[in-house]
């Protein structure tokens, strides 16, 4: 493994931090908006795509976990695949993951927003990207502690829906009884991945875990184990409450449960955590940009005054600063259900990549094999919008890249 150009990071956290920055990841917004347009795709098959998403998810996990135990150095997957498969191959990696986690970050804002102050949803979302980059900006220590606090209170929230829905609520048995085509599975599956994702920020903060080789692989799966008991808790409580048309038209599914279940004046609890879960999913993706960020400027495949780390924070700042800004621009413009396809599609591309990178580690090839043909058919089977808006995007990505390869060598 080489030295990353420039000054290292300060290795600051250990396995209780590090599993609860890969939660504050996954257990935020996916869960509470990612079931509606699931169930939409897939009917009552959603637990179903559930399982299919779970399963990719772990194979990814473990290839993740892997690498990032053979390479802790911030960046992830685009370090993995410079390694071990090539410059262009990391460089894509790089690219699908930066453009794929920007639109994550700006569907995180803006589900804070919506939750918070409807009527101002935007506004709010760009003040959250504002507020949480200054954080992250003071250094990655305060932000693992307001992580923690966070991933405790979104936990107690969602247990509050489950107990008082299955407890209290007209539930139906018969509304968990699968239908549905596999092509709608397949694509609410690409589409719950969403909500999976966040592990990736354990390896893209490498650099800063203390003995990673034991703390990495040791803290993704448990990280992942953990997010997935609670989502399948919550989707068979809300599915099994409003069944799979219900939950599909539903804005504010959760919300839509216990207020069904008898139980309106609980609403109000379920919007702020559902702000709270995503200000900390917010706050860990921009870490994982940022970090990213910092590993392709390192390369000069991105603004090498990017790779700079502030003397005193020991913090990629200009990174830092560089997504907040371009997460805050997009809040002010897209559309929060719009966003999850596309990035859905980036961060599929991103670990299929980390998967035939571990596909050439010396042992244990069966799980990188089966998350690699699971991301690239779930990416395939995603709305053809996301599937042509994320190719095009990162075609761009590849002949940037090419482009630039070329100059490089004068031709």
């Amino acid at each position: 493994m080489r030295s990353p150009d420039g000054p290292d990071l300060q290795r600051r956290l250990g396995t209780f931090d590090t599993v609860t920055i890969g939660l504050g990841s996954m257990v935020g917004a996916g869960i509470f908006v990612a079931l509606a347009p699931a169930a939409a795709a897939a009917g009552s098959g959603l637990l179903i795509a559930l399982a299919v998403a779970a399963v990719v998810a772990f194979c990814n996990a473990m290839s993740s976990a892997r690498l990032a135990a053979r390479y802790p150095e911030s960046g992830g997957t685009y370090v993995y695949g410079r390694e071990r498969l090539g410059p262009f191959w990391g460089h894509t990696a790089g690219w699908s993951f930066v453009v794929g986690k920007t639109a994550s970050c700006a569907a995180m804002a803006l589900t804070v927003g919506y939750y918070v102050w409807p009527e101002y949803a935007k506004a709010v979302a760009v003040a959250s990207v504002v507020a949480l980059t200054a954080l992250g900006y003071a250094g990655i220590q305060k932000s693992a502690l307001l992580t923690r606090v966070i991933v405790a209170l979104v936990l107690a929230v969602l247990a509050m829906v489950v107990v008082v829905v299955l407890g209290f609520g007209d539930v139906d048995s018969s509304r968990l009884v699968p239908d549905g085509t596999g092509l709608g599975v397949l694509q609410a599956a690409g589409l719950l991945f969403f909500a999976f994702a966040g592990y990736a920020r354990i390896a893209t903060l490498g650099e800063e875990v203390r003995d990673p080789e034991k703390t990495i692989p040791r803290a993704v799966p448990l990280a992942l184990g953990i997010a997935l008991v609670g989502y399948a808790a919550v989707a068979v409580a809300v599915l099994a409450q409003l069944g799979s048309a219900g939950l599909a038209a539903a804005d504010a599914p959760l919300s839509e449960a216990v207020r069904a279940a008898g139980f309106p004046a609980l609403v109000p609890v379920v919007g702020v955590g559902a702000a709270i879960g995503a200000l900390g999913a917010l706050l860990a993706l921009l870490l994982g940009v940022s970090r990213t960020t910092l590993a392709m400027a390192r390369d000069r495949h991105l603004p090498h005054l990017l790779a700079a780390v502030h003397p005193r924070h020991r913090t990629p700042y200009r990174a830092e600063l560089a997504v907040g800004i371009a997460v805050a621009l997009l809040a002010a413009v897209v559309d929060v259900r719009s966003a999850i396809g596309f990035s859905s599609f980036g961060v599929l591309l991103y670990y299929a990549i980390a998967n035939a990178s571990a596909l050439t580690l010396d042992a244990g090839r069966v799980l990188p094999a089966i998350g690699l043909v699971g991301c690239l058919v779930l990416a395939a089977t995603l709305p053809v919008t996301a599937v042509l808006a994320g190719t095009a995007v990162v075609l761009v990505g590849m002949l940037t890249y090419l482009a630039g390869g070329r100059r490089r060598h004068g031709v």
